[in-house]
């Protein structure tokens, strides 16, 4: 018996490539909430979870480059987001795109500071020194200028993107369910106009 092909490329594809439901709740890293995997409405593609799968995946790509497949995950259970989904997007950024995206982050910290001290003299900047963020410029410590531009810079990404990514999904979302009930009506009608040619030849 052969196995059952969805309609779609994209389907087949993360079916093919992506964990199931019984790996992710063996994984040693999500034993704590494995149990909450098994859970088939993280599972199916529908209308609202296919654009929170997409934000959360580009949202935990950007923000974090190492574990991303994990934090989209964990991110995925109160959203009820499709999981499958949101850890295939975090792919965006991966060893072969990371140096991109790191040349883009920098450039995009640095565009948005200058904006920032042209604009409001630097409030952004003010506000980063002014002590309530002092633990997470703390974790970077000693890391230089640069690297904590790229950091805000792929936060903006994260932020962004996500956004970005949300609407984009809603709006391919609606318009491959568009065009899939446009099919279903085509093909009603010709069924139905082939019973009343059937019906008028007797």
């Amino acid at each position: 018996m052969s196995k059952r092909r969805s309609k779609t490329f994209l389907t087949d594809w993360i079916r093919r490539h992506m964990p199931t439901r019984e790996q992710m709740a063996e994984n040693k890293y999500l034993q704590p909430i494995a149990h909450r995997f098994l859970t088939p409405e993280l599972w199916r593609f529908t209308r609202r979870s296919v654009p929170r799968g997409v934000a959360l995946g580009i949202f935990a790509g950007f923000i974090i480059p190492v574990g991303q497949i994990f934090l989209a995950a964990f991110m995925s259970l109160p959203a009820r987001a499709n999981v499958p989904l949101s850890a295939l997007v975090t792919f965006i950024t991966n060893p072969l795109t990371f140096p991109f995206w790191a040349v883009v982050a920098n450039k995009l910290g640095v565009f948005i500071l200058k904006v920032d001290l042209a604009a409001t003299g630097g409030a952004a900047q003010d506000e980063m020194t002014s002590g309530r963020w002092s633990w997470f410029v703390n974790l970077f410590e000693g890391v230089g200028v640069t690297v904590l531009v790229t950091i805000f810079g792929f936060v903006v990404l994260a932020i962004v993107g996500a956004s970005i990514g949300y609407v984009l999904a809603s709006i391919g979302w609606r318009i491959i369910v568009a065009r899939k009930r446009k099919r279903r009506l085509r093909a009603m009608e010709r069924r139905h106009e082939g019973r009343l040619s059937k019906d008028g030849e007797a």
